[in-house]
């Protein structure tokens, strides 16, 4: 990587930058340095994102995308909500607003990759019909559910990696994706007191199942 590069992307997000780029050929370098001195976190993933939409994306891939994007916009819709309550012990409170940031920066990201093709932001309904009631003004209840949220992640990008092996760009994103969503989990179970992993081998899900879990946290 080149000095310019190094430049531009150390005025991202260090954490967000270093998810974002694994080698000089990736999307998000080609990105940051068409941009040269006015790279931003936020231009370079809409840069990113039209570069990938540019090379024309297969329907399985559109399909695969949205599928992310309507998870991404449930946590995001999530912590947004949330943080907007002060209800979240301080000590946690830099946590979930830097999973609030990285969730906003996928949807920018798959949203600017699907263009007029992206699905809208779903209605939520994050008490799932009353079951939930207190999720924001009980942290435990939060808690729970933020775990869910993102173990859900983890598990839906797992499962729909095969389905984006068309376009190496847009699988090595989803992959930045589903790192970055793993140290989410982890980092939520470490708060609520349980282990970071279950076993030596996470299990994908597949799109029904995961859509058959957040059903219930989306208004009809």
């Amino acid at each position: 990587m080149n000095t310019n590069t190094n430049t531009i992307l150390g005025a991202l997000d260090p954490d967000l930058a270093s998810r974002l780029v694994t080698s000089r050929r990736g999307l998000f370098s080609h990105a940051a340095l068409s941009l040269g001195a006015l790279a931003s976190a936020p231009l370079v993933l809409a840069a990113a994102s039209k570069q990938a939409f540019a090379a024309g994306l297969p329907q399985q891939i559109v399909d695969t995308l949205n599928f992310a994007l309507t998870l991404e916009h449930i946590e995001d819709a999530f912590y947004r909500s949330a943080l907007e309550k002060d209800f979240i012990p301080a000590e946690h409170k830099a946590v979930f607003q830097q999973i609030g940031l990285h969730e906003a920066a996928h949807v920018a990201f798959l949203s600017g990759a699907l263009g007029a093709a992206a699905v809208k932001r779903p209605e939520a309904d994050f008490t799932a019909g009353g079951k939930y009631a207190d999720v924001f003004s009980n942290f435990e209840t939060f808690l729970t559910l933020s775990q869910t949220f993102e173990d859900l992640g983890v598990a839906a990008y797992k499962g729909q990696a095969g389905n984006l092996m068309e376009n190496d760009d847009i699988l090595t994103a989803a992959l930045q994706i589903h790192s970055v969503e793993a140290r989410h989990a982890a980092q939520v179970r470490r708060i609520g007191g349980k282990k970071a992993w279950d076993g030596a081998f996470d299990e994908p899900m597949t799109k029904e199942a995961v859509l058959a879990a957040a059903m219930p946290f989306l208004k009809a």
